[in-house]
């Protein structure tokens, strides 16, 4: 085997945590201090919808997807949606005064929410301490009870209640400014 063969592939699972600004441990301590519940869920890394829809069972709750993306102004966003809901990126621009968006880069997600691709999570804000990261949501989440969300890691789900992740949102700031589409 060759050295370039034997090197370790970085991924957002919990194997790397600990490379991480936020460790998904130190998050779920974070969150049982703040007095919220939740069930956990460990699975097999999970990097598409797709492969949640594969391997969720009848875990409860609203299912999302999440989008880090910049503008031209190198603005930065994090969209929080429904899992089956279309997003045009010119229209979203648009719509929330952004012009052309398109997807960050792994660098500018690690630099800005603490994750590799694959980990994103509306919990990925807790480490967006200096608001550099408007917060997009799509606006039928809030008819759910509950939310299923990465805890920061891509093979580790959280179901929580809807009302506890706005308590998670006022505690990072990101509650009274964030955008609903």
């Amino acid at each position: 085997m060759s050295d370039s063969s034997a090197a370790i592939s970085v991924d957002a699972s919990s194997r790397f945590e600990d490379s991480l600004p936020t460790s998904s441990v130190a998050m779920l301590a974070m969150l049982d201090d703040w007095g919220v519940h939740y069930a956990l869920h460990t699975h097999p890394p999970l990097r598409t919808v797709e492969d949640s829809q594969a391997l969720r069972g009848q875990m409860e709750g609203a299912h999302i997807k999440n989008l880090y993306l910049r503008d031209g102004e190198k603005r930065n966003y994090l969209v929080v949606a429904e899992e089956s809901k279309a997003i045009d990126l010119k229209e979203l621009g648009v719509a929330i005064g952004a012009g052309r968006l398109s997807f960050g880069s792994a660098d500018r997600l690690m630099q800005f929410l603490g994750v590799r691709p694959g980990a994103v999570s509306p919990l990925t804000l807790v480490n967006d301490q200096d608001q550099q990261v408007q917060l997009v949501m799509d606006q039928s989440l809030l008819d759910h009870d509950k939310i299923n969300v990465h805890p920061l890691v891509n093979d580790k789900t959280i179901t929580i209640a809807m009302d506890d992740l706005d308590r998670i949102f006022a505690k990072t700031g990101h509650l009274d400014t964030r955008v609903l589409i």
